[in-house]
């Protein structure tokens, strides 16, 4: 689930970053490993435990419900309903530190004048990498 949330977030980055630079003739691009920036946000151990107990919970409540009935069907339903649950609320979790991380990108990105901003892992060559540069942006947000 995270590393689908955050091929979510690199998408809306890439493309916000990519339309607003798109009609600028001299485009300076940087790259950034998006992996390293979310395990390095200060926030993200926190994060991920707020989630293990959120899933334990809801593991635990869909447990209790599923007992209290008899039919397949009706277990089922009860099981998706609390897995989306989980997954909304996990969504809602993690959005706060793409926030973060979306504020870094963008502040160390236009400190250092750049137009275009793309995940390292999609980049053959070149490009400067600024993924310390905002890990440190984001340890000034502690």
């Amino acid at each position: 689930m995270v590393r689908k949330l955050v091929l979510m977030f690199l998408v809306a980055v890439v493309c916000s970053v990519a339309f607003a630079g798109a009609a600028l003739a001299d485009e300076k691009i940087a790259i950034i490993d998006p992996q390293k920036v979310l395990y390095s946000h200060p926030k993200f151990q926190d994060t991920q435990k707020q989630i293990k107990a959120m899933k334990d919970k809801k593991q635990q409540e869909a447990k209790m419900a599923m007992d209290a009935v008899k039919t397949e069907d009706e277990q089922k339903r009860i099981y998706m309903q609390k897995r989306q649950e989980a997954a909304i609320e996990e969504q809602k979790l993690m959005e706060v530190l793409f926030k973060d991380i979306d504020l870094a990108i963008r502040t160390v990105a236009q400190a250092k004048g750049f137009t275009l901003v793309l995940d390292k892992n999609q980049v053959f060559f070149g490009g400067t990498d600024i993924t310390n540069d905002v890990i440190v942006e984001l340890s000034k947000k502690k």
